[in-house]
């Protein structure tokens, strides 16, 4: 899906409009002057792959625009998506911090835009502003947050239909942002969501339409809108 809140991604750091609504980016006047300074603003295809799993840590990667899926593959080949990433999120922070190969994989699922920031100099600039140093702790605790909701929604949720209202209901009020429409543009094919929500591709598109005929969801092209978001949410209770 896209949440993206602007049809046009930032230039720089210091003229996002966004980035006080992002977690590590809403830094002081100082910080963000010398975040702006580091790294590169480079722009990614869908389907590029920003790193892989068990590349060595180089960089620390800032999304200012688009989406970014984050996986993971067994020994056997089976692929799980553990969270798709959004505007503000710092990709690699965990392996850079513990100087371990990257223990997942970053593909673009839609054109984005991401600042790449080499390895000492990240970690230089956390040394020097004590607000992006807390700034990247919170993200780290939020990305931690992030699996253990996802692995609970799993483990504990009865059915496929309450694991995939769930999803929906996250991935819409990211996208709303307070505002009363609950609205988004899905990116991601019926067998990735199915991938993410514990179910099979079959599973997925017999309950989105039957979302849609209920009245629950209106989906127009790759447009969803979330109609009754508390028929949603009995299901996931």
């Amino acid at each position: 899906m896209s949440l993206n809140h602007s049809p046009h991604p930032p230039e720089d750091c210091l003229t996002c409009e966004h980035r006080h609504l992002r977690m590590f980016c809403n830094l002081t006047p100082e910080a963000l002057a010398d975040y702006d300074k580091i790294g590169i603003m480079m722009s990614h295809a869908r389907g590029a792959k920003l790193f892989s799993e068990g590349d060595p840590a180089r960089n620390v990667f800032v999304i200012c625009f688009g989406h970014v899926k984050i996986s993971s593959t067994s020994r056997d080949g089976k692929t799980m998506i553990l969270k798709i990433a959004g505007p503000g999120d710092v990709m690699g922070l965990s392996a850079v911090l513990a100087n371990v190969p990257h223990e997942v994989s970053a593909e673009a699922i839609e054109p984005c835009q991401v600042k790449t920031v080499r390895k000492q100099e990240f970690v230089e600039f956390l040394g020097r502003h004590g607000i992006a140093s807390m700034h990247a702790a919170q993200s780290l605790s939020s990305e931690y947050l992030t699996v253990f909701q996802d692995a609970k929604r799993l483990a504990l949720s009865g059915s496929a239909a309450g694991r995939l209202a769930r999803l929906l209901l996250d991935w819409g009020r990211a996208a709303s942002n307070g505002r009363p429409e609950i609205k988004f543009t899905m990116a991601l094919t019926h067998e990735e969501i199915a991938n993410m929500a514990g179910t099979s591709r079959e599973t997925v598109t017999r309950l989105l339409n039957q979302f849609r005929r209920d009245q629950w969801i209106v989906i127009k092209g790759a447009s969803l809108t979330i109609a009754k978001p508390d028929q949603l949410e009995r299901l996931t209770a």
